[in-house]
């Protein structure tokens, strides 16, 4: 009996801050600071998050089957500040 040659591929967890702007339409753009151009929408929170999350995935897919580099976020500490004038 031949053995069939199975192949494996190795899932890598990816890890991105978003932002989610409320529009004044209606809905929230979504944008990722560390995928240039990475912009997209939905009509709730909930969808964009889902958007958020597939337009990730477009967009790593597209840089490693174009064989470039894939941004790592490093720890990021963020804060919101207020200032008075």
């Amino acid at each position: 009996m031949e053995s069939m040659a199975k192949k494996f591929f190795r899932s890598k967890e990816y890890s991105y801050t978003v932002i989610y702007e409320p529009v004044k339409e209606g809905g929230y753009k979504v944008i990722v600071p560390l995928l240039p151009g990475l912009i997209t929408y939905g009509r709730t929170l909930e969808e964009a998050r889902e958007m958020a999350r597939d337009a990730i995935r477009c967009y790593i897919e597209g840089l490693l089957k174009e064989k470039e580099e894939v941004p790592q976020e490093k720890s990021v500490l963020q804060e919101k500040v207020s200032i008075s004038l």
